[in-house]
């Protein structure tokens, strides 16, 4: 606990010296700082901030909320993908499968470590469909590498494409110095290692063995859906902030779903709630083109449509859940 609040707080300290430089461009606003205290200065920050959300389009945040959309769609995709494996997916309705995973992942992506309290829920919502809790564990395990898997093929695709993104970094990790041609050998290393999962599925490879552990390949049509499925949920995701951000300094879709994917591996990582703090200043190092204020806003923006909206609806989904549970006789 005490290594994420460190990791929180270094975090906002770089969050608010990066918008304070911003702010400091203006004299007026320059003069108010150098006057005031750090109360004002907040103030002063929140008003740009404020300004720079209003900036955001009407037709940004129709874009924004299809992207959200899509992305929850995804993700109840990797429940399905996951119950066909088990051979337990006839009986549980897609509106049933769609339910559970979106509350899952409102919860688990707000509250952090997201297999233990996506895990809970999930165990609350199948086993009163039949399943057991090992069933349940596994179709934990089969989302979680499903959604791990697509993140290492994106990634392996930048890294190939825009390898410079990782010098963005260094000013955050100064290990991360790295030359751009071992930035793409890495990345190509990656996409060997998930066209080996696909080979190994479609040539029947044995079971790779971990001591006492058996991990098996899906067959080919899993794996041909979660290749599908995963990418689609993180470039969806993205897409939120992408179409949020102004077009003017816009680096591309490529760079922000690269910014994506650093910033909320790093969260993860870092075991913040919501990756507070943390994605913030992995955005700024990456998404330098853009004044800070408008990187803010436009991750506020995904804030609101990926995290906040979804678990305000979803609360109450788990309150009617548990009492109509309460309600049925044992």
């Amino acid at each position: 606990m005490l290594c994420v609040g460190l990791v929180v707080v270094w975090s906002l300290w770089l969050l608010y010296s990066k918008l304070l430089a911003e702010v400091a461009t203006d004299p007026v606003a320059k003069a108010l700082i150098e006057s005031g205290s750090l109360q004002s200065n907040f103030a002063v920050i929140f008003d740009m901030i404020a300004r720079s959300v209003g900036a955001v389009s009407a037709q940004a945040y129709v874009l924004a909320g299809l992207s959200a959309l899509a992305a929850y769609a995804a993700l109840a995709w990797y429940d399905r993908i996951a119950l066909i494996y088990l051979n337990r997916h006839r009986g549980i309705s897609w509106p049933y499968i769609a339910t559970c995973s979106f509350v899952t992942y409102a919860l688990g992506h707000n509250l952090g470590a997201s297999v233990l309290s996506g895990g809970m829920v999930r165990l609350r919502a199948y086993c009163a469909k039949g399943l057991s809790p090992g069933e349940v564990a596994v179709l934990v395990g089969l989302t979680s590498f499903t959604f791990g898997y697509g993140m290492m093929l994106l990634m392996s695709i930048v890294f190939v494409v825009e390898p410079q993104i990782v010098q963005s970094l260094v000013s955050i990790i100064p290990r991360l110095n790295l030359p751009a041609p071992l930035v793409q050998l890495i990345g190509a290393g990656m996409m060997a290692l998930c066209a080996l999962y696909v080979i190994g599925s479609w040539r029947g490879f044995k079971p790779l063995r971990i001591r006492t552990l058996y991990v098996f390949y899906p067959k080919l049509p899993i794996v041909t859906r979660q290749l599908i499925a995963a990418p689609l949920e993180i470039v969806a995701a993205a897409g939120i902030i992408y179409f949020a951000l102004p077009e003017a300094g816009n680096p591309g879709f490529m760079i922000v779903l690269g910014a994506f994917l650093l910033s909320f591996s790093a969260g993860l990582l870092s075991q913040t709630p919501g990756g507070i703090g943390v994605m913030e200043a992995v955005f700024l190092a990456v998404v330098h083109t853009i004044p800070p204020s408008d990187v803010i806003a436009a991750l506020l923006v995904w804030r609101l449509m990926y995290l906040l909206i979804p678990l305000a609806i979803s609360l109450p989904i788990v309150i009617a859940f548990e009492r109509a549970q309460l309600r049925m006789p044992n």
